[in-house]
Formats: structure tokens, sequence, C-alpha cells
């Protein structure tokens, strides 16, 4: 199954003005946004969807706080559309709409579509670094920094879900639709790469009592680690509370900054993804913080020494 990953992810909620604002200040870019919702792109396409929660075209929720009511994802090709619809027809109902999208649900619940991807090429430059032992990946006077760096999200990355039952809900990505997994939590869950990209993963399992069952977090790629500081740098300086971070994971070595929402989840940035083809071994870690992240720093308020005079004195 050529499935690239989600293409765009569809809350229903009851506040679309917050939830707007705050799609808006995270970088993704509103458009045809009004009363009853809007959608939400990042640079190649992939976007948020909102809809107001009691909107008659959402699937039904789960009686839960989940207000993710849709993963999309992007296949390849019709053909892939039509082996998808094939295989999920076989035991559940898998209906395509006027508009082409395949629609189904999962082992767990969860509604989940498939569409010949909306994804745009990007040709955009990445972060750069030059380090002793190594050319210069940047040319002579060129700099790395400046203020009014763009920092825009560039790509839906993936998506976490909480879900009863880990093995059931991987066995259906696996065996149904040809993800592949790339490492595991022991006592967590999986995370699951689809066969279409070389993204360490796009989904991510996590065990969890039913009634927790949803969505935990969603997040867009950056185009590199000052990108995701400047970009949660300036959420945070537009009032948006931090949940974690910033810092890198160690599984997807994925930098990372969650940040609190009105969507009901968290909400990431993140930033250089592994990648991984068919040869790669997963691993297995026992869930803790160590094994979660590589390190992790805390915020602070922008300083200079000899800034002010509580700072010539600390200086003493």
């Amino acid at each position: 199954m050529n499935i690239l990953g989600p293409d765009e992810l569809i809350f229903g909620v009851d506040d679309i003005e917050s939830c707007t604002q705050y799609l808006v200040d995270y970088g993704l870019k509103p458009l045809d946004c009004g009363a009853s919702g809007g959608r939400f792109e990042a640079l190649d396409g992939t976007a948020v969807v909102l809809r107001r929660h009691d909107d008659p075209a959402l699937p039904a929720d789960m009686d839960t706080q989940n207000k993710l009511r849709e993963t999309v994802y992007g296949v390849a090709d019709a053909s892939t559309l039509s082996a998808i619809r094939e295989e999920l027809s076989r035991d559940r109902d898998a209906r395509m709409d006027d508009n082409g999208v395949l629609h189904s649900t999962d082992d767990m619940g969860f509604a989940i579509a498939f569409q010949v991807t909306c994804r745009r090429v990007l040709s955009l430059p990445s972060e750069t670094v030059n380090a002793p032992g190594s050319a210069p990946q940047r040319g002579v006077n060129q700099t790395a920094v400046r203020t009014d760096l763009p920092a825009l999200p560039r790509s839906l990355s993936h998506v976490v879900y909480f879900v009863p039952d880990a093995r059931k809900a991987e066995a259906f990505y696996v065996e149904r639709l040809g993800f592949t997994c790339t490492d595991r939590f022991l006592g967590a869950g999986p995370f699951l790469r689809p066969a279409g990209t070389p993204d360490h993963h796009t989904l991510f399992l996590i065990e969890t009592p039913p009634f927790m069952k949803g969505c935990e977090h969603f997040t867009f790629h950056l185009g590199g680690p000052t990108e995701l500081m400047v970009a949660g740098t300036r959420f945070v300086e537009k009032g948006y509370q931090s949940f974690w971070g910033p810092g890198r994971h160690q599984f997807g070595s994925n930098w990372f900054w969650y940040f609190n929402s009105p969507l009901g989840c968290h909400v990431e940035y993140d930033a250089d993804m592994d990648v991984h083809d068919a040869t790669w071994v997963p691993r297995e870690a026992a869930l803790s913080a160590d094994a979660s992240q590589l390190f992790l720093f805390s915020r602070q308020e922008k300083w200079a020494p000899g800034g002010n005079a509580a700072n010539a004195e600390a200086a003493h």
C-alpha cells in the first residue's frame, strides 16, 4: 500500500474562534475560514481542518474527550486507493464520496480516510551546519541566523493515538495497510511507518484506558532545530503554554516542542526526523524519561550579561 502519511486531520470543536487563532498563530495558512470552520495549510498543502462539533457531515465522535474526528491519509495514486478499498471492504464499510475520498474506520473506532495526496512538492533549503572536520555547509559570509526567519510548518508529520489495545491497533495498520513498526516502547506501543515514506513514523500508538481514547498530539515538520526554536519561542511569546520541550527524542531523533491547545490534544513542532528503509531493525525500550528524550531544555526569558543592575551584581 503506497500510503504517504497523513494529509489532513479533521477536528470537531465548539470554539471555532479560539482554535482558528491557535492554528494561525502556530503558523498554518487559513483558507475558507468562517464561523463553521476552515482549512489551515502547511507549505506543502497538508492541513488541519476545523468543523463545528455538531456538524452532521463529521464522523461520529468517540464519546470521550477526543476532538479528532477523522485522519485523512494521502496515497500515491488511484490504484493504491482502489487496493485499500478492496482490502477494507472485506470486513467493514469503505465508502467513496463524491470527491474521491475513501472513508472507513480502524479497529479502535478511529475514523480514517484516504485520498490521492494533496501534497505539493517542496523545494526549500534546510538548516545548514558548519563544523570542524567537515566541509562548511554555508558559504563564506553567509550567516545562519536572522531575526526575520519565517519558521513555518512545512508538512504534516505524524499523529499519536491513545488506544485501549495497542497490539490490536498495530495489527490493523501493519496487516491491512502495510505499515511497518520502526521502534517500540514496551508498555506503551509502536512507532509505525507506512510504505510510501521513509520518515521514522507517521503514527504512534500509546495504550491507555478506554476512557482516554483519542488523539494525544499531532505535529508538523519544520526546516531544522533553529526553526523549531524560533517558532516555539514566538508561540510562547503569543501567550501559549509550553507542555514539553524543547528537546530531542531518542526514537526518531526528532527535535520537539509540545504545546497545550484548545483542540483537545497537544500540538507539537518537530524537526530533523530519522528516515529508514526496509533494512532497518526495530529497537525496543521500556518507556522512561531517559528512553523518551536525549535531552530536555527549560525555556527562560532572554538574558544578556550586564544588561541590568541585577545582572551586573550576579556577574560579581
